[in-house]
């Protein structure tokens, strides 16, 4: 089946079901498809809706890669267009392998480059989605991995779009050699070691030659796949909108435990989405969504996988950044100046500073204490002020506590004052504002 051919102008009505830019950036590696891509765009480009652009991401791992930089320059002066060369690091001993840590360095690049209201296009073609959509499946992924690549989506502070997913890999090879355009052909592309390779090479073939459309219709797959992840996602943001915790950004475990289970897990999903945490493997999320909800009330069960950790406390479920190990050490201030506390947990200021020095003691995790915020007032154990308050077990060991050098108890961080003649005090720059702002007592 002859692919049918590709013409510069079938750009322009894919840019009109996308936000106007206000500059357009061609993500250009000097292979086949980015060079179609890169030709295409500036042939058409007076009718585009913003200045072309393009980057140039050299990963530096193979000898060849400055050979590679200077051909895409040679290109692109030739064509016109500006072009930027961003060198990265790929830490090639990463454990998620070589292609992945260089997939994340190329994001990362690109997510710093692109200003409001930018847009950077890929050549991403209809045989790599067949082929994105394939290895998800034998990945064992959902509705969402199924979907594979989305046609835009958000890519740092402006947006990632991929014009020529309804393009055939025959299609922009044919465009290539009818324009004589010359590309790079990466030695890596021959690695039948890595999936896409051999997916691409030893697979696909077979599949096309028993099925012809194959890629066609697999792509047509992924776009219903779509479909569905995306009536799935707002199916669970109008429920998880009904499912706010006592805190902000939490999820109340009584909400989730109503829902039946496929839904609770796509719930589960979309609310680490919205804050900003990679999903995790099936298994974790079972265990979130069965275990952590099962769990006894007094019990701190916690899941947790590379960037991220679930916890809960009482009714709310919470989703942190790992917390860093408890301080141990005692760290003196004389309340003169803010004290800067161990790494991840901020500063700690008096209010209004002491006029003369201290000798006040900052520690962590300490017990037996007690809170007097008023001379006449009554006294209560710290781990009582806890609970009352409603700061989390887990949390208990990250709170400052400020005491005099006989042992009286000042402060418990920037919550409370718990001696009549105790200075006010303000924890800052931890990473709690929001989960203890609604805690916060006057004195």
């Amino acid at each position: 089946m002859s692919a049918a051919p590709f013409v510069p102008e079938r750009l322009l009505a894919r840019w009109r079901d996308w936000p106007p830019p206000t500059r357009l950036w061609i993500a250009y590696s000097g292979g086949l498809d980015s060079h179609v891509l890169l030709h295409a765009c500036a042939t058409v480009r007076a009718q585009l809706p913003a200045p072309l652009a393009a980057i140039h991401i050299n990963h530096g791992l193979h000898p060849d890669a400055p050979r590679w930089a200077a051909h895409c320059q040679q290109v692109c002066a030739a064509l016109g267009i500006a072009l930027e060369v961003c060198a990265v690091h790929v830490n090639e001993r990463a454990a998620q392998g070589r292609e992945a840590a260089a997939r994340a360095a190329r994001y990362a690049a690109w997510r710093a480059l692109l200003a409001p209201g930018e847009q950077l296009a890929t050549a991403h073609q209809r045989d790599d989605q067949a082929e994105t959509l394939l290895l998800a499946l034998l990945r064992g992924s959902g509705v969402h991995g199924l979907a594979a690549m989305p046609a835009s989506a958000p890519l740092g502070a402006g947006l990632l779009v991929r014009p020529l997913l309804d393009q055939s890999r025959a299609a922009l090879a044919d465009y290539a050699r009818a324009h004589g355009l010359l590309w790079i052909e990466d030695p890596s592309n021959q690695d039948l070691t890595l999936e896409r390779n051999f997916l691409r090479q030893q697979v696909m073939p077979l599949l096309t030659a028993r099925w012809p459309a194959a890629a066609r219709v697999v792509a047509r797959t992924a776009a219903h796949c779509a479909e569905a992840a995306l009536l799935i996602d707002r199916l669970s943001d109008a429920r998880r909108a009904d499912l706010t915790g006592t805190r902000s950004g939490t999820l109340s475990l009584a909400g989730l435990r109503r829902l039946d289970l496929p839904l609770r897990r796509a719930v589960l999903r979309r609310w680490l989405a919205h804050a900003g945490f990679a999903p995790p493997r099936a298994p974790l999320l079972a265990r979130i969504a069965d275990e952590m909800l099962a769990a006894r009330a007094d019990a701190q069960p916690c899941v947790r996988w590379p960037g991220c950790e679930i916890r809960r406390y009482r009714d709310d479920l919470h989703a942190l950044v790992p917390l860093p190990p408890p301080p141990r050490a005692a760290l003196a201030w004389d309340g003169r100046a803010p004290l800067v506390l161990p790494p991840g947990l901020g500063t700690l200021w008096a209010q209004p500073p002491a006029d003369a020095p201290q000798c006040w003691q900052v520690r962590f995790g300490a017990t037996g204490a007690r809170c007097r915020p008023r001379a006449d007032g009554p006294s209560r154990a710290l781990k009582q002020w806890f609970q009352e308050h409603a700061i989390p077990a887990w949390l208990r060991p990250y709170v400052p506590l400020v005491f005099t050098a006989q042992g009286t108890l000042l402060g418990i961080g920037g919550l409370s004052v718990c001696a009549a003649f105790a200075p006010r005090f303000q924890w800052r720059d931890h990473p709690w504002h929001t989960l203890l702002a609604p805690l916060r007592v006057s004195c």
